[in-house]
């Protein structure tokens, strides 16, 4: 073989190779963009662009269905409610409400009450809004309204009732009105009668205002208002306020300890009135020569007041009740007594807005135990009357009149300005 030749054949193996090596080099790219590319059947629907994102910022749960009822995607929320499972949308009136949007592209709107599991009555309130996303798909928000159906109905109950309180005394005076006008020559009589509409004046005056007392109890925050405060002071005046109430009940005031280790940060009049609307309770439904008793005691970090009477004590049915507004044990020694039924129910509100609460021990024929728990002060030594830190956990900053702090109040007051004086009761 020629040099001519040898070269032409070396040349021809060398393209021939060159040429094989570039389709392995296709053939393996196209084996990897094979591999990667997604294995979407035919008929499956993609989400839109954003679609997601959206769903997982909103408050809402949000499920997307296309044409044929299939979840594409769900919230955890809406699984939560029972509401999906898996690919299926379960609630048969929802599966209504989709098809309904799909037929004709209107924006719909429902509530279904959902049983909260498989025991019990609980019922969750479900808000659902359906619209349509292009062609193919609805989208589902879902919105939980169990609380606010729960407010509404809170709201509704205490209208009724505050109206049919209001109802009695109203109608008393109505019908005492009547009586001294026909009485008009017989002095006895207007004198009696008028008397009598006195007390009913006295009490439907005392009725609107511990309704404003609740209502404001429920709404306020009281946490900018709270200093330290005394709680065995509080419950000595509760005490002497009720003296004159107690007759010839015995009334005892007790405090366990040094009263400094007896504080809590709060508003001392609202303290005093739970403890005095607890021992007025308790004079109330105990008889002539019984002792009331009012301890005050500290257990660990916290302060508890505990108010005991000798009457004749609250069933178990009325325990679980004796809490809300308007209900009381025994009505007749009630209306007697001039009492609304909201004493009890203030109590448990004050003790909630101080971040306490109150219980209530009894057994039928050994009478009954009252008891008010609050938070203790802990690692602050400022005097009764100091502001209480602002958020909780904060620990208050001791005074220094150099830098123009009040060493009574305990919080820093900027040179040059002054403090807002407190508010009292009627302004707040």
């Amino acid at each position: 073989m020629t040099p001519l030749s040898a070269g032409a054949l070396g040349v021809a193996v060398g393209v021939l190779l060159a040429a094989l090596a570039w389709w392995l080099v296709r053939l393996s790219e196209r084996r990897q963009a094979a591999e990667t590319a997604p294995t979407a059947a035919p008929d499956a629907t993609v989400l839109p662009r954003g679609v997601q994102d959206v769903l997982s910022v909103l408050r809402a749960g949000g499920i997307v269905v296309d044409r044929s009822g299939r979840v594409l995607t769900a919230s955890s929320s809406s699984v939560a409610f029972g509401l999906v499972r898996g690919q299926d949308l379960l609630h048969e009136g929802l599966r209504s409400l989709v098809s309904a949007v799909q037929r004709d592209g209107v924006i719909r709107e429902g509530e279904y009450e959902i049983a909260r599991g498989p025991l019990g009555a609980g019922i969750v309130l479900v808000a659902c809004r359906v619209a349509p996303i292009g062609d193919d798909m609805v989208v589902i928000l879902v919105e939980d309204r169990t609380q606010a159906r729960r407010v509404e109905e809170v709201r509704r109950d205490f209208v009724v009732n505050v109206s049919h309180e209001l109802k009695t005394p109203v109608g008393g005076l109505a019908l005492l009105a009547e009586a001294v006008e026909d009485a008009a020559d017989d002095p006895e009589a207007v004198a009696r009668f008028a008397g009598r509409m006195k007390g009913e004046t006295r009490r439907l005056t005392r009725l609107v205002s511990e309704i404003v007392d609740l209502s404001r109890l429920q709404t306020n925050d009281l946490h900018a208002d709270m200093v330290i405060v005394d709680v065995a002071a509080c419950a000595a005046e509760a005490v002497d306020h009720t003296r004159l109430l107690a007759g010839q009940r015995e009334l005892l005031a007790v405090s366990t300890q040094d009263p400094a280790g007896l504080r809590v940060y709060g508003d001392q009049e609202l303290i005093t009135t739970a403890i005095r609307n607890l021992v007025t309770n308790a004079i109330s439904y105990s008889e002539d020569g019984t002792k009331v008793t009012v301890v005050t005691r500290r257990v660990g970090d916290v302060v508890e007041v505990s108010v005991t009477d000798q009457g004749r004590g609250i069933s178990v049915a009325d325990q679980e009740r004796i809490f809300e507004r308007f209900y009381r044990v025994d009505a007749a020694r009630s209306r007697s007594t001039g009492g609304t039924g909201l004493g009890l129910s203030i109590v448990k509100h004050i003790c909630a807005n101080h971040g306490g609460e109150v219980t209530v021990w009894s057994q039928e024929g050994q009478g009954a135990t009252f008891t008010v728990r609050l938070p203790a002060v802990v690692d602050d030594d400022r005097p009764v009357g100091a502001l209480a830190p602002h958020r909780p956990g904060q620990r208050p900053r001791v005074a220094d009149p150099a830098h123009g702090d009040d060493p009574a109040l305990g919080d820093a007051v900027p040179s040059g300005a002054s403090r807002a004086p407190s508010r009292t009761r009627k302004e707040r």
